[in-house]
C-alpha cells in the first residue's frame, strides 16, 4: 500500500485520464477497426473489458480523489471517511470537493449496477409477456416443438430465452427459404440461446442506460450486437455451409424486408442500420477473410487483460 498522498492523486489522474479514453476515443476506434468481424471473439471480449474498466475507471478515479484527506493508504482513508461520515469530525484539510468526489462515486456506483438491474428485470418480463403472446398466435413446427411458427408473410426469425427458449420462424421466412437454408437459420438462432448472447446484449444495454449522454456507449451496443449474430452465423456455418448461409442472409436482404430478419423484437435500429448489419454479415461469409494474425490477436488479448488488471490494482495500491 501506498503511504505517498501524492501516489493516491496521481492514481486518480491516471483513471480518469483512462476513463475518458474508454468513453471516447478507444471504442470510436475499435468501432471503426476492420478486424473484429475475422475475430468475432476477441472483439467481443475486448469490448466487455473496455466497458468493465470504463466504469471502475470512472468510480475509482472520484473514490481515490475524495479520500486524499482520510488517510495514509486506501483502507485507513475509506476507515477515517467512515468514521468521519458516522461520527466526525472532518480532517482539518477535507473539503466541499471532497465530499462531492466522494458522493459522486458512491451515485455513480449505485446508478450502474440498479440500471444493470433493472435493465435485467425489464428484459426478462418482455420475454415472460412475449412468449405468453407466442403460445396464443404460433404453433409448433412438427417434429420441432421448441421451434414456433407465426402466421405473417415477411421474412422473420429470432430466438427467444427464457425457461424454455424457443426459435421463432415466420410463414414468409419458410416459404422464401430452400430447406437447406431455412436449416441454417435455426442454427443460427439456436446458437444465440446456448451461448447466452442475450445476457451480454442486456449488459450493453443497461450501459447505454446508464450513460445515454455518451454516444459510444450506442455505438457499443451496436457493435456488439453485430459481433454476436457473427458469432452465431459461425456455429451455424459449420452445420450448414457458407454459401448456404450467405445465400440465405442474401435473399431476405433482396426482398426489402430487412427489418424483420434475423433480429429479436422490438429492433430498434433503422432500416438501413439492419440491411448494413446483413450486408457486413454477408460479406464475411463471401470474402474468404477467416482469422487475424498472430501479432494483433497477441495484443488484443494482452489489451483485453490488461484493462481488466490495472484499474483494480491502481486502486488497491494507491
Amino acid at each position: 500500500m501506498s503511504s505517498d498522498p501524492a501516489a493516491g492523486l496521481a492514481g486518480a489522474i491516471f483513471l480518469g485520464a483512462l476513463a475518458i479514453a474508454l468513453a471516447w476515443p478507444v471504442p470510436l476506434l475499435l468501432a471503426r477497426a476492420k478486424w473484429p468481424s475475422a475475430a468475432p471473439v476477441l472483439a467481443v471480449a475486448l469490448w466487455q473489458s473496455i466497458a468493465l474498466a470504463g466504469g471502475i475507471s470512472m468510480i475509482g478515479s472520484l473514490l481515490l480523489a475524495g479520500l486524499q484527506p482520510f488517510g495514509d493508504d486506501l483502507w485507513s482513508r475509506i476507515q477515517g471517511a467512515a468514521g468521519s461520515l458516522f461520527h466526525g469530525p472532518l480532517p482539518a484539510d477535507a473539503s466541499l470537493l471532497n465530499a462531492f468526489l466522494l458522493s459522486a462515486a458512491v451515485l455513480l456506483t449505485a446508478h450502474l449496477l440498479l440500471n444493470l438491474a433493472l435493465t435485467s428485470v425489464r428484459s426478462r418480463n418482455q420475454r415472460h409477456r412475449h412468449m405468453e403472446l407466442l403460445r396464443l398466435l404460433s404453433s409448433p413446427l412438427p417434429d420441432a416443438p421448441t421451434t414456433r411458427v407465426i402466421d405473417h408473410p415477411a421474412p422473420a426469425a429470432y430466438c427467444l430465452p427464457g425457461a424454455r427458449s424457443v426459435t421463432v420462424l415466420s410463414e414468409g421466412m419458410i416459404a422464401l427459404l430452400s430447406p437447406d437454408q431455412l436449416d441454417a437459420v435455426v442454427a443460427h438462432e439456436r446458437a444465440h440461446l446456448r451461448q447466452k448472447h442475450h445476457l451480454l446484449l442486456d449488459a450493453f444495454r443497461s450501459w447505454k442506460r446508464a450513460l445515454p449522454w455518451f454516444p459510444i456507449a450506442t455505438r457499443a451496443q451496436d457493435a456488439v450486437a453485430l459481433l454476436l449474430e457473427m458469432l452465431a452465423d459461425d456455429t451455424a456455418r459449420h452445420e450448414a455451409g457458407d454459401r448456404v448461409l450467405a445465400g440465405a442472409i442474401r435473399l431476405v436482404d433482396e426482398t426489402g424486408q430487412a427489418g424483420a430478419v434475423l433480429g429479436a423484437p422490438k429492433d430498434r435500429r433503422t432500416p438501413e442500420q439492419r440491411r448494413a448489419a446483413l450486408i457486413a454479415r454477408e460479406n464475411r461469409l463471401t470474402d474468404g477473410r477467416r482469422t487475424v494474425g498472430p501479432v494483433l490477436r497477441a495484443a488484443v488479448i494482452l489489451t483485453t487483460a490488461l484493462l481488466v488488471i490495472v484499474p483494480p490494482v491502481v486502486i488497491l495500491t494507491t
